[in-house]
This record gives C-alpha cells, structure tokens and sequence, in this order.
C-alpha cells in the first residue's frame, strides 16, 4: 500500500511539474511574440533574415538567459566587461525584459528543434 501511494504521488508531481512546464514555454513564446523576435531571428528562431544574427532555436537556455542579462546591463550602461554586451538593438529589447520574461523565453527557445545539438 505505501509503494502504491508513493507511485502515485510521484505520478501526481510529474504531471503538475508538466503542466507548469507548459505554461512556462507558453508563456515564453508569448514574449517571443511580444516583443516581435521573429522579425530577426525568423519565427521558427532558426532562420534569421541577416546570417549574422544567431540562431537562437536549440540553444543552452542558461547561455540565453545569461546573453540576455548581458545586453541589459550593456542597455543599462554597465562598464564593457565579459558581462556586458553593448549592443543598441539588442540592449533595448533586453531592457525590456522581466527576470521571468527572460527565463520562459530562454526555455521557449531551448525547447525549439534545431540542428545546434552535436552530430556525430
């Protein structure tokens, strides 16, 4: 009986931390949408309109987030350092950007299929 309530109990978390996680990348494509992304990095975040801007489908969600932060600061006008990307474009989206924003957008694009992952 006890192994039989830890299962479902466990079952139980595993669905309400899918039903969060769905929400959350909802939640990160609504500000992909908001703040109109697509118009330089394509809608699908993998085909960009100029080859110099990234790629952003597939990517490290802790790389994005700390991308991201990184133009803020720069928007801000922290001194250049390793953190801090000076960027108008970029600087002025991010400035934008909640905390939250940037993690459900960062998990968005991490969970987009791309061809960033190593091939063998």
């Amino acid at each position: 009986m006890k192994r039989y309530m830890l299962t479902l109990a466990g079952a139980v978390l595993a669905v309400a931390g899918s039903a969060a996680q769905a929400q959350d990348l909802a939640a990160g494509k609504a500000v992909f949408d908001k703040f109109n992304c697509a118009s330089c990095h394509g809608a699908d975040a993998k085909t960009p309109v100029d080859p110099a801007y990234p790629i952003l489908a597939g990517q490290h969600a802790d790389y994005l987030e700390q991308a991201l932060k990184s133009y803020k600061r720069g928007a801000a006008g922290a001194p250049a350092s390793s953190n801090v990307r000076k960027n108008p474009i970029m600087g002025a989206f991010a400035a934008q950007l909640s905390d939250q924003d940037i993690e459900h957008v960062t998990a968005w694009l991490a969970s987009q299929p791309s061809d960033l992952g190593v091939r063998k």
